[in-house]
């Protein structure tokens, strides 16, 4: 019996990156690239360690998996985000040609449908998925920034 996981198993995943960048003081943003149900790439948010603005979870998710695959085109594949991704790393998932763009929370402020930006054509977007617990985390580090 073959065992299918679903968008909320590999959105976990994702949260698990973001833990990571919390607990790193980074922007608690997690990415996993997925293929034929196998996660390939594994990234979070690395910008204050790296000093580099670019160094966003997807970015990160995107290299390693061309990486993996050994090509540019990530066709057949799914990026699962913790938070929508900005404007920057829609243009990366654009020309990357993922299959599918899975996120969960919204960036009212910076992501890229309050940018009236549109993926891939090839591309569908889910979004909301696993949002409360993603949110969650994400209010929480900045809570924590402000005091």
């Amino acid at each position: 019996m073959e065992i299918r996981l679903d968008d909320n198993y590999f959105m976990k995943q994702a949260l698990i990156e973001a833990h990571k960048a919390y607990e790193s003081g980074e922007v608690p943003v997690g990415a996993v690239v997925v293929v034929d149900q196998k996660i390939i790439a594994r990234a979070h948010n690395l910008t204050e360690r790296l000093t580099d603005v670019t160094a966003h979870a997807e970015m990160q998710a995107i290299t390693s998996a061309a990486n993996f695959l050994n090509g540019k085109y990530l066709k057949g594949c799914t990026i699962y985000v913790t938070l929508e991704p900005c404007v920057m790393c829609l243009g990366a998932l654009y020309w990357s040609q993922l299959s599918r763009i899975v996120f969960g929370a919204s960036d009212p402020k910076r992501g890229f449908l309050q940018a009236n930006l549109s993926p891939h054509p090839k591309t569908t977007v889910e979004k909301g998925v696993m949002e409360k617990e993603a949110s969650d985390l994400l209010n929480t580090f900045f809570r924590s920034k402000r005091k």
